[in-house]
């Protein structure tokens, strides 16, 4: 029963710490929103090879939060760069997907590769070993691959709904 508390504390030191570093309320959800993707494929594969939702996969799930998050941030930092040079918001977007695409494809494959040893381990301890594998390689495939998908949509529409924000909140003070 411990477990959904645990994700909610995850979360919310996440959100903090991206609220801090864009110096925005809203951003941070770009990258949040981003994760249940991963999750989601986690469970897939865990469904999928017949194993359970046990603490070795939930502890694959609490790295998940940390690596996907990872992926996010290097887009939507990226997209922030772009736009603080003068990019408009989807052109930003875009040029923070394109650049980020080969390093994000080439660290999650390479680590979805060295977990194959631990999916189809056998012998003593097999179940952790397959539980914390499946849920690592299954989270991170589904989650990169929608992620590079979804993220630049999120930074769109978070960084609109921010500017949006902005405006109003000196429209205000102007007056």
């Amino acid at each position: 029963g411990q477990a959904a508390s645990i994700f909610v504390v995850c979360l919310l030191f996440v959100y903090l710490i991206l609220a801090a570093q864009y110096e925005s309320f809203l951003m941070p959800f770009a990258v949040i929103l981003s994760l249940p993707t991963g999750i989601f494929g986690a469970f897939v594969a865990l469904k999928l090879l017949g194993l359970e939702n046990n603490i070795y996969a939930q502890v694959a799930l609490v790295m998940l939060i940390g690596l996907l998050g990872k992926n996010a941030i290097l887009i939507v930092e990226f997209a922030m760069l772009r736009r603080s040079q003068g990019f408009s918001i989807l052109e930003a977007a875009k040029e923070g997907a394109v650049s980020r695409l080969r390093p994000i494809l080439m660290t999650s494959f390479a680590f979805i590769a060295g977990l194959i040893p631990l999916v189809i381990a056998t012998g003593a301890g097999a179940i952790g070993n397959r539980s914390i594998g499946t849920a690592s390689a299954g989270g991170m495939l589904f989650g990169t691959i929608f992620g590079v998908i979804i993220i630049p949509g999120l930074y769109v529409i978070f960084a609109q709904l921010s500017e949006q924000f902005t405006k109003k909140k000196s429209t205000t003070v102007a007056v």
